[in-house]
């Protein structure tokens, strides 16, 4: 899937918050003064072209949904972010929150211990 510009993704998280949308309903959001429908409208589509929202025909408009969950989409963010920036390394990634203070290392022995007990069957 293609990357998001800021505002497709901002577009996006209220389709994650609210469900199924119209691009009207969208427009009425955000705060005076409101972007023009067309705007929304051309980014919504992008979304869909971008394979993150699909659309169903209600009268003579389109009602659009999310088809990509947050959790999946942040996955991919994160996989992204990793390979950019820690050369696909999630020992790096790790390491640098242990050293950043963002994980106490007991915190990290209790993950290692858990992964390393036998799964109950």
């Amino acid at each position: 899937m293609d990357k998001l510009t800021a505002k497709e993704e901002e577009i996006l998280n209220l389709f994650w918050e609210k469900g199924p949308l119209f691009v009207r309903e969208i427009v009425e959001m955000y705060d005076d003064p409101k972007p023009h429908f067309n705007t929304i409208s051309t980014m919504v589509r992008a979304l869909e072209d971008k394979g993150y929202l699909d659309h169903l025909p209600v009268g003579k408009s389109f009602q659009y949904r999310a088809i990509v969950n947050k959790e999946d989409f942040g996955k991919r963010n994160l996989t992204s972010i990793i390979g950019k920036y820690f050369k696909n390394s999630y020992l790096r990634v790790v390491s640098s929150f242990v050293e950043e203070g963002n994980i106490p290392v007991e915190q990290l022995r209790e993950l290692l211990e858990e992964i390393e007990k036998p799964k109950k069957e």
